[in-house]
């Protein structure tokens, strides 16, 4: 008998919560909780490669956890990905150090945005001055060069490229993301921008991680590589921009 789902059914009961996680053993459980208590359907967190007991307090959380030994954001991200079961229409992507939560008025507001035909939902942080203050000099100086970098070259402007995003399943699917580092949420958005998807970016609080330290604005290292991996995101997607175009027409008139 084919899945009747119940009216009104909230979106994150058709979801997976996708959590990349590197050595956030400290707060990776609390982040498994507060998904679960939303009322996702899966949360499914990815030990990216982690020294401590990161998958075991994630699993002890509730978590379906796997494993990408390869270091990389994205290459964890797109691990999450595979296998996920059928009853699933929506992706949501966050992080595991506690910064990224839906309140009961953001959930509602990317409810709206679902309603209303949205394939990507983005949870900015840059128009809530509450969110604003938490965001490091670094995140806020590249999020705004990114989003400049993408209004130039595709002419889309974003307000974030946000860590918090909510991505309809089969659009996903369709984006064939490459990147498996920091050029993930990048590519994403340029790529969804040149299949035409339902963008819409939803104002959410951003919090301060809860324990720990980041892998790219706490130390210089982490600053240097995801800038650098970003930039040259940019630039490999507006290199190959025209092919894909082409590549793209082809396929709509096959």
């Amino acid at each position: 008998m084919p899945h009747t789902r119940p009216p009104n059914e909230p979106f994150l009961a058709r979801t997976a919560v996708i959590i990349p996680a590197l050595n956030e053993a400290p707060c990776v459980a609390g982040t498994v909780a507060y998904w679960r208590s939303r009322g996702a359907a899966l949360v499914r967190v990815v030990d990216n490669g982690s020294t401590d007991e990161t998958g075991t307090c994630a699993r002890g959380a509730g978590a379906e956890v796997l494993r990408e030994p390869r270091r990389g954001y994205g290459g964890a991200a797109w691990t999450g990905t595979l296998g996920l079961p059928p009853r699933i229409e929506w992706i949501v992507f966050s992080s595991a150090d506690g910064s990224d939560r839906l309140d009961d008025a953001e959930r509602a507001a990317f409810q709206h945005a679902i309603d209303g035909g949205a394939d990507l939902v983005l949870g900015e942080r840059v128009s809530l001055a509450a969110s604003r203050d938490w965001l490091t000099p670094t995140q806020r100086f590249g999020n705004a060069f990114a989003c400049r970098l993408l209004a130039l070259g595709w002419g889309r402007s974003f307000r974030d490229m946000a860590s918090l995003r909510a991505i309809r399943r089969d659009r996903f699917e369709a984006l064939r993301l490459a990147d498996r580092a920091f050029g993930w949420n990048v590519e994403m958005q340029v790529r969804a921008v040149e299949l035409g998807l339902h963008i819409v970016e939803v104002p959410v609080r951003f919090f301060p991680r809860v324990a720990g330290e980041s892998k790219i604005s706490g130390n210089l290292t982490g600053i240097v590589r995801a800038g650098w991996g970003i930039l040259a995101m940019v630039a490999k997607l507006h290199a190959g921009r025209a092919e894909r175009a082409r590549q793209l027409r082809r396929h709509a008139t096959a």
